[in-house]
């Protein structure tokens, strides 16, 4: 028997290669190697990627006949809402009529908007409705990043009282407001994936029950890993950052911590700098810019890469640095690093802290604290042995067929539970 499956995203990797975007894509692309599973990816983008075309919301992607983007440009982040119901709402309903899907799995609700949980409720009655939470967008209206507006708090819960001390001009009776459009919605949503303990963990606290969310880890589709660097001494200590530049990465507190073991004369270390700085304020590029003037020559600065160009760019690294200063939740960095089986120095907190080990696979660093880091690097340059220690405890990341077959194992005990409810309401 075949099922079909609809997953959508919120862009396509082609244009915005972010890490739910490219897990969304690998995880469809796995699908459609199985000769029990038709699949069909639909992604969302707009003014940034595409322009607007004449006719219909949809645009197509290539040559690819299963890959359809639609073109959002009426968007309302606060409640994650698709505002022009008339342009996108008809297109929507063909397509769910059209592909008939048994289940619709959602990895974001941007751009397409959060109706659309409705909107395939009410078009297909009988279909699973799965949703991973990638982020918090549903809890924090700052970005999704559970940080604080005002300095680099990081935030444990979210209220409407809370979030209007964030946001004054916005009053508690809309972020209640908020809360309770988006829990409505996610009310008919049949099973959350967590990609972590830590952000399922999260979203309990904040209302969803435990029981209909199911910790599923993120994979990736199996390559060569890189070859280790050359090593004449044994020392290790060459570090990669990997990832787009932005305040929450935390590459100011990489660049300062680079600078303190500058000046404490360690000036035999390289830092490669993988990544651009795409839609960012003007005051974050200018505080890098001249950080990394004060750094020169140990900092390389690569700029942005392609996901093909990885496996070059990380053989000539013996470390990935992932700094991050706000609550990530299952990093693709820290994947592809342990696919290549690079240990990782990462923060304390939130995901980071749950997939990399203190000590097995990797180290532990305070998250904002350039000292701390600054001593983790020192710790991984000139510890005898620590680097290989790290690198035998590696386990790679779990194989993107294997993560699809425990996705498409969700969807038929979703399909089984409401089989069975169905019996007994028909017996009673």
């Amino acid at each position: 028997m075949t099922t079909r499956v609809l997953v959508v995203a919120h862009n396509h990797p082609d244009f915005h290669p972010g890490g739910t975007e490219i897990f969304a894509h690998d995880l469809f692309r796995a699908y459609r190697l199985r000769p029990d599973v038709e699949a069909l990816f639909l992604a969302a983008t707009n003014h940034l990627h595409r322009e607007q075309r004449p006719g219909t919301s949809f645009q197509s992607v290539g040559d690819a006949p299963d890959e359809v983007i639609m073109w959002s440009g009426h968007f309302d982040r606060f409640y994650l809402s698709q505002i022009d119901s008339y342009g996108t709402v008809p297109h929507l309903v063909s397509l769910l009529e059209e592909f008939r899907p048994d289940v619709v799995h959602i990895h974001h609700v941007l751009l397409i908007g959060i109706e659309f949980i409705a909107l395939v409720r009410r078009i297909l009655p009988h279909a699973s409705i799965v949703m991973t939470l990638h982020d918090y967008y549903a809890i924090c209206a700052h970005d999704g990043l559970m940080m604080r507006t005002i300095g680099r708090e990081r935030c444990n819960r979210a209220s409407p009282g809370r979030c209007n001390s964030c946001f004054p001009d916005i009053s508690a009776d809309r972020f209640l407001l908020r809360e309770q459009f988006v829990k409505t919605l996610f009310g008919q949503v049949d099973r959350f994936i967590a990609p972590s303990q830590f952000i399922k963990d999260r979203f309990v606290a904040w209302g969803l029950p435990a029981s209909s969310i199911e910790v599923v880890s993120n994979g990736r589709p199996p390559v060569e890993a890189a070859p280790h660097r050359v090593s004449a001494d044994g020392r290790r200590p060459v570090f990669g950052y990997f990832g787009n530049l932005n305040p929450w990465k935390g590459v100011p507190g990489l660049l300062k911590a680079a600078q303190r073991l500058i000046s404490s004369g360690m000036d035999d270390f390289e830092l490669r700098l993988h990544g651009g700085a795409p839609f960012q304020a003007k005051e974050f590029v200018e505080e890098v810019e001249s950080l990394l003037d004060q750094t020169d020559p140990q900092i390389v600065r690569l700029g942005a890469y392609r996901r093909d160009e990885l496996p070059a760019l990380i053989a000539a690294v013996d470390w990935v640095v992932m700094p991050s200063i706000w609550w990530e939740n299952a990093p693709l960095v820290i994947q592809e690093a342990f696919l290549h089986r690079r240990p990782v120095i990462a923060s304390n907190i939130g995901g980071m802290a749950e997939a990399v080990r203190d000590g097995i696979d990797g180290l532990h660093v305070r998250p904002d604290d350039p000292i701390s880091l600054a001593n983790a690097m020192r710790k991984a340059m000139d510890t005898p042995g620590l680097w290989d220690t790290l690198v035998a405890g590696i386990n790679p990341p779990p194989d993107i067929t294997a993560v699809a077959e425990r996705h498409l194992a969700v969807y038929r005990g979703i399909r089984e539970s409401a089989e069975i409810i169905e019996l007994k309401v028909n017996a009673a």
